[in-house]
């Protein structure tokens, strides 16, 4: 076994050679290169890694598709081969760049990630290379995609035989065809790439912004550092930065270049932050402008509601501002006191598909934000962050004031209508 080792160790030595200060091969009468995209973190505002890519061109000096070429290999050793070449090349060409305290992201094809688990005295032999060469285990990054999941038994000993070298995993091409978090919790992998995709869509669609923030929230709670990739611009940048993304890549950041940067800030991302604060300021201007009429209504309702007046009378000045859906009180244990207010035009229409949620009585919200913020600062009016409301299934914030009717405490839920054009946080919700 150590002797195929051997030979193949030198095979892949000899078919590499220096080329003007970079590295290259040749295979099947075409140049092998490598090219390097960053990977950046916003908070940082530098690359924190390069994802390498092979690139091939032809005798003629045309560009030849790298899927094309892995593709014509009818010889499973061949491809085999080839993928472990393209690897030792972008080491080579990483390390002679000596950029310091950031991750090499390495592609591997999912049949090359699970032989590893067969193949120990292999993959003891690469990390040694790896290491002699000098690129530490914990700066690398093996890639694969979700297709190595369907490999059988072999995938979790591959999972742990790669772990065991000191690497980092990432999972690429997440959110993209049949993906789900149950592949997520059986490889835990340090990195999720979101699909490129994803941007696009959520640009199109807030509802696919939402999901793609809870997406995030959800890798997060796997342990999982969250990169998007397919950054375009601007757009895709705010989208990422709302949902909470750690990492971005993306030809809006960098195209993949022979060179490696210099560990410096990027002027499109420092130009990105000053915008943020625009339109962070924007943002919370015009929320604040949207709710004014809903604070004041509010308040006055509570005003009415201590003189004597009850829910049905005092609730009138809040649902009468465009955009309202409804008033409710509750008890100090968050118990709904049925007294629920509609506006007329809801009441004279009403989905029926929601029926069973909206009898409410005896219904307790002690765990909503609305309640637990208002109970936490009584006589203080409260905003939510946008949510799905049980009532009809829409897109609201609740305002809520907790107040003393007598010798009871009561706390006022009023919900407004914050539809698919608006996902923004109000600006005076609490952190």
């Amino acid at each position: 076994m150590n002797q195929d080792v051997d030979r193949t160790m030198q095979a892949l030595f000899a078919a590499i050679q220096e080329d003007g200060g970079r590295w290259s091969a040749h295979h099947r009468g075409l140049r092998l290169s490598s090219q390097f995209q960053p990977i950046y973190s916003l908070p940082h505002r530098r690359p924190v890694g390069y994802e390498a890519l092979a690139r091939f061109t032809d005798a003629g000096g045309a560009s030849v598709d790298p899927a094309l070429v892995f593709a014509q290999g009818p010889d499973p050793f061949e491809q085999l081969q080839l993928d472990r070449l393209c690897r030792l090349l972008h080491v080579h060409n990483f390390v002679t760049q000596a950029v310091p305290d950031c991750w090499l992201f390495l592609n591997i094809h999912p049949e090359v990630f699970v032989r590893a688990a067969l193949e120990a005295p292999m993959l003891a032999r690469a990390v040694q290379t790896v290491e002699q060469l000098g690129l530490p285990m914990h700066r690398l990054v093996f890639e694969v995609t979700e297709e190595v999941m369907a490999r059988g038994a072999y995938f979790e000993q591959a999972v742990e035989a790669a772990r065991a070298t000191g690497c980092l995993l990432a999972l690429d091409d997440f959110g993209a065809g049949h993906s789900n978090f149950d592949r997520v919790w059986r490889m835990r992998p340090e990195i999720v790439k979101l699909d490129k995709s994803l941007p696009q869509r959520a640009l199109a669609a807030p509802r696919v912004a939402r999901i793609m923030s809870q997406m995030v929230a959800l890798l997060h709670e796997c342990g999982a550092l969250v990169l998007q990739e397919g950054i375009e611009g601007r757009d895709e940048m705010q989208l990422a930065l709302d949902a909470d993304v750690d990492l971005l890549q993306g030809y809006g950041l960098g195209r993949p270049m022979d060179d490696l940067l210099e560990p410096q800030t990027n002027p499109t991302i420092d130009g990105f932050w000053d915008l943020i604060d625009v339109r962070s300021l924007q943002g919370r201007e015009r929320d604040e402008e949207r709710l004014l009429p809903f604070r004041a209504a509010a308040q006055a309702a509570v005003v009415r509601l201590k003189a004597g007046e009850p829910l049905e009378q005092a609730g009138q000045s809040f649902l009468s501002v465009p955009g309202a859906q409804l008033c409710f009180l509750l008890d100090e244990h968050g118990l709904d006191l049925g007294m629920r207010v509609h506006p007329d035009a809801q009441d004279s229409c009403p989905d029926l598909r929601f029926a069973p949620l909206d009898a409410s009585h005896h219904a307790r919200w002690s765990r909503r934000p609305y309640f637990r913020r208002a109970m936490a600062d009584i006589g203080q009016l409260q905003v939510t962050r946008p949510y799905l409301s049980l009532h009809g299934a829409r897109m609201c914030v609740t305002l809520s004031i907790a107040f003393w009717l007598g010798p009871h405490l009561r706390v006022l839920c009023a919900d407004v209508d914050w539809g698919d054009g608006d996902i923004r946080r109000p600006a005076a919700a609490p952190a």
